[in-house]
């Protein structure tokens, strides 16, 4: 004969029936199933259990789910006492209500702070009210700005602007690359709307705002659940006459692998359309292949092509061998076969000293005396104004700094600094450094809010002469580090991170010179 078998799922009192019926202190589902076996009929009972949803009130569903699966009842072996002998079988099982568990996380994050799996490290943030300044209306400068002349002319007329500029024109990383850096890429949107037309008053002469690309694209929808190209769309509302800035990965776009030509050219095209004027294209291998797509994409989409170099090792020192002065020179002279605008070195771990940015920036100004050349550098080791200045002094036109309260460290020199060291010489950045620390006052409360992503570095490090290790690399690893129970072993994991390095460099040497 057929084995049978029924359930009541009921929270109440309950009373028979075979669907859903209402009623004012109770509600009751009967669910039978029929099989050849016992054991067959238990597990589809098991399983329409496990299907079923009730949302907003507590069943009997974990303690019938607990009788199916016990071995004396599949065996019919119960008694009685069945209940009173197995008292787990009453123990609730584990909500899988995914609003409520949506409430209860809400409510978590409120009271505690974000989570660590999210890259917060606990600590609570600071309840302040960041000051917005009154910087007036947004008066345009006497002459036409970057961002006209490349909107009427296109990019070789920005191109010609930029170099035929007097003094030493900055970059403002703030809303991309510092807070990469530094607070694990997670501002929100409305904090940058918030300070974003004081912002295009004070920094009207800016070369460029980098505020999209890299990291931002993935970290906007998978943490902060915003849509990046909305921001793109409101940033350029809010400030519409300083040139924007994004990092372009070459074939892999935005993204961490690489994607159909066609993609990528669409990608680019939409990105200006949106607003976004510099794209700097860069492959971390200077695989110029990699980076062509990139170039290609940019241009046929109108905007201004920025190819960058990545720069390590340290051409000062002979003793170094790998990436000589040489090797630099052949990639700039590749770049610019490409149909590049604008020249970036690309210094990711902020190698660059000093001696080595005027030995670089000199031998690459000699041969190509017409080429914008823009430095970005990371201030691990506490150098990058110095290495700014000899940039700028050495012939460079662009340099990358970031406000001061989000600069620093893994992040990238101070452009409070800058404004102050260069004022009255040559490389005057004509911005006043007054607006500029109402700005900065604003960006000091911005960052206690976000203390939960803070990574824990405390001050600069000069072993990454040693090890170098990308800025945002380095934040990353040290808060992985901590995570994983290693903070006392982090001199050891950055040494493995260097000896990896020193292989990854190798095996890049050889794909090199079999491709020449």
């Amino acid at each position: 004969m057929p084995a049978g078998m029924g359930i009541r799922l009921d929270d109440g009192p309950g009373f028979p029936g075979a669907k859903i019926t209402p009623h004012y202190d109770s509600l009751l589902v009967k669910i039978t199933a029929r099989s050849q076996e016992r054991l067959t009929a238990a597990k589809k009972l098991s399983r329409a259990l496990k299907e079923f949803r009730v949302r907003g009130v507590t069943t009997n569903k974990s303690f019938l789910l607990n009788v199916l699966e016990h071995e004396d009842f599949l065996n019919s072996s119960v008694t009685t006492s069945f209940i009173g002998d197995n008292p787990h079988l009453l123990a609730p099982a584990k909500s899988k209500d995914r609003a409520q568990k949506i409430l209860r996380y809400i409510a978590n994050t409120i009271v505690n702070g974000p989570e660590p799996a999210l890259g917060a490290t606990g600590s609570p943030p600071i309840d302040v009210s960041p000051i917005v300044p009154n910087l007036g209306p947004n008066t345009l400068p006497t002459s036409p700005s970057f961002r006209s002349i490349f909107v009427k002319h296109g990019p070789e007329a920005f191109a010609k602007a930029v170099r035929d500029k007097k003094g030493l024109l900055l970059m403002d990383t703030t809303w991309r690359d510092a807070h990469q850096s530094l607070l694990a890429t997670r501002l929100r949107t409305k904090d940058i709307l918030n300070i974003a037309q004081p912002t295009s008053v004070a920094f009207n002469n800016l070369y460029s705002l980098e505020n999209w690309g890299g990291a931002t694209f993935d970290v906007s929808m998978r943490f902060l659940r915003e849509c990046p190209w909305d921001r793109l769309a409101l940033m350029r509302e809010k400030v519409p006459d300083i040139p924007f800035q994004m990092l372009l990965r070459g074939a892999n776009a935005v993204g961490y692998t690489a994607y159909p030509d066609n993609a990528v050219f669409e990608f680019c095209k939409m990105a200006k359309d949106t607003g976004m004027d510099v794209f700097r294209v860069f492959d971390s291998l200077n695989y110029s292949e990699n980076m062509r797509l990139g170039i290609d994409a940019v241009g046929t989409a109108g905007g201004i092509v920025e190819g960058a170099i990545s720069y390590t090792g340290d051409v000062s020192n002979p003793n170094k061998g790998l990436y000589d002065l040489e090797y630099y020179l052949g990639l700039t002279q590749e770049l610019v076969d490409l149909g590049i605008h604008v020249l970036c070195i690309k210094d990711m771990a902020g190698l660059l000293k000093p001696a080595a940015a005027k030995i670089l920036i000199e031998a690459i100004r000699r041969e190509h005396p017409n080429l914008p050349i823009h430095v970005h550098t990371h201030d691990t080791a506490g150098a990058g104004v110095a290495s700014m200045l000899a940039c700028g002094q050495a012939g460079a036109d662009v340099v990358d700094t970031a406000i001061d309260s989000m600069s620093g460290m893994t992040s990238q020199p101070s452009m409070g600094a800058m404004i102050a060291a260069t004022e009255g010489t040559d490389l005057d950045t004509g911005i006043n450094l007054g607006q500029a620390n109402q700005i900065n006052t604003y960006w000091e409360g911005i960052r206690g809010i976000y203390r939960p992503f803070e990574s824990g570095q405390l001050s600069g490090s000069s072993d990454v002469y040693i090890n170098e290790i990308p800025g945002g690399q380095y934040t990353n690893m040290l808060y992985q580090s901590k995570q994983l129970g290693l903070e006392e072993e982090w001199p050891q994991v950055k040494e493995v991170r260097r000896s990896e390095g020193l292989e990854e460099r190798s095996d890049d040497r050889i794909l090199l010179q079999h491709n020449n």
